[in-house]
C-alpha cells in the first residue's frame, strides 16, 4: 500500500445484487423533512461519498442505516435484512470525540473491541485474529502508541485506532462519519488508501461522510449529495457541476476551481438548520483536484 496513491478512475463490476437498498426513504425530526424519496442502491465494493451542508441529513443516514432512527416511510434493507443495532455485517467509524483521559484501555484494546468488543471482558484471540489487530496497527501508523492509554492520545491518535478497530472485523459495509477530521494530510491519505484497500480486496462496500473530498477523490464511485430535503446521485463528474447543484438548491450555485479547490458559491437563500447530527462546521468548501 502506497501513502499517496496516484488518482484513477475508479473500475466497477457489472452490476450485481446491491448490499444496501434505500428505497423511497423518507426521514423526519418531527415536522421536518431531512430528507424524502431516496433510492439508492449500493453494491459490493461500491465507493459511495455522502456530501452536503450541515443539518441535511448525512449523519442522521448513517444512523438509520445501523438502525438508530426509524425512516417515516420507504424502506432500508441491510444485506437482505432491515436495520438492526449490533449487525456484525456494519463497520462504524464515527466523528472523533475525545476520550477520559483515566479510560484504562490501551491503544491496541481499543483496536481489537472490534472483534470481541461485544463479549463481556476481553477474551483471548485467535492466532489469526491477533495477526489482524497488530496488521491494522501498523496499517494506520500507530504502532508507537499502541500500548499507550488511550485517554492520553491526540484525537488524530485516537481516531487512527477507531478506523482500525472498523476494519479488523472485517465488515461487509463500513460506514464512515467524517473520518479524516483530526488526521493531518499524509494520514488522510493512509487512511483513505487503506479503505480503499480493504474494499477492492474484501469487496467491502462504503459510506463515506466528508465535507473533505480531496483525500477520497481518486477511490469515489458516486456522490450523494444532500441538499434541502432533495438530493443528486451520480458519478463525481455529472453531481459536482454548478448546472447539477443549481437544480439541487433550486438557486443559483457556481462550482468554482480556485487553485485546485472546488468552491460552492450560493445558495444562501435556502438556508440549512444544523441539527444534533450535523455538528461539523459548514465551510461550504469541497477541495478537490480540478479534476472534476
Amino acid at each position: 500500500m502506497t501513502d499517496v496513491p496516484p488518482a484513477r478512475e475508479p473500475t466497477r463490476e457489472p452490476t450485481r445484487a446491491p448490499i444496501l437498498e434505500l428505497s423511497d426513504a423518507e426521514l423526519r425530526f418531527g415536522e421536518r423533512v431531512v430528507w424524502h424519496h431516496l433510492t439508492l442502491d449500493v453494491q459490493p465494493g461500491e465507493f459511495i461519498a455522502v456530501l452536503g451542508p450541515n443539518g441535511t441529513g448525512k449523519t442522521s443516514l448513517l444512523r438509520a442505516l445501523l438502525g438508530q432512527h426509524r425512516l417515516r416511510a420507504g424502506s432500508i434493507r441491510v444485506n437482505g435484512h432491515a436495520p438492526r443495532t449490533g449487525d456484525g455485517d456494519l463497520g462504524y467509524i464515527p466523528q472523533q470525540r475525545g476520550m477520559d483521559r483515566d479510560t484504562p484501555m490501551r491503544g491496541r484494546d481499543l483496536v481489537r473491541m472490534g472483534i470481541d468488543g461485544h463479549r463481556w471482558g476481553l477474551g483471548r484471540l485467535k492466532r489469526e485474529e491477533r495477526d489482524r489487530v497488530e496488521e491494522l496497527i501498523d496499517a494506520v501508523g500507530a504502532r508507537e502508541y499502541a500500548d499507550s492509554p488511550v485517554g492520553l492520545l491526540s484525537g488524530g491518535e485516537q481516531q487512527r485506532l477507531r478506523v482500525a478497530q472498523a476494519l479488523v472485523g472485517q465488515p461487509r459495509i463500513l460506514l464512515c462519519d467524517e473520518p479524516l477530521l483530526s488526521l493531518d494530510m499524509h494520514h488522510q491519505r493512509r487512511v483513505a488508501a487503506l479503505i480503499d484497500e480493504m474494499r477492492r480486496t474484501r469487496d467491502t462496500a462504503v459510506v463515506f461522510v466528508t465535507h473533505e473530498i480531496n483525500p477520497i477523490l481518486p477511490y469515489v464511485d458516486r456522490v450523494l449529495y444532500l441538499a434541502g430535503g432533495h438530493h443528486l446521485v451520480g458519478p463525481p463528474r455529472e453531481v459536482m457541476t454548478s448546472e447539477s447543484l443549481s437544480q439541487l438548491y433550486r438557486s443559483r450555485i457556481e462550482v468554482v476551481d480556485v487553485g485546485g479547490r472546488l468552491v460552492i458559491v450560493g445558495g444562501d437563500d435556502h438556508p440549512h438548520h444544523p441539527s444534533a447530527d450535523d455538528s461539523v462546521e459548514d465551510s461550504r468548501v469541497l477541495p478537490g483536484r480540478g479534476a472534476l
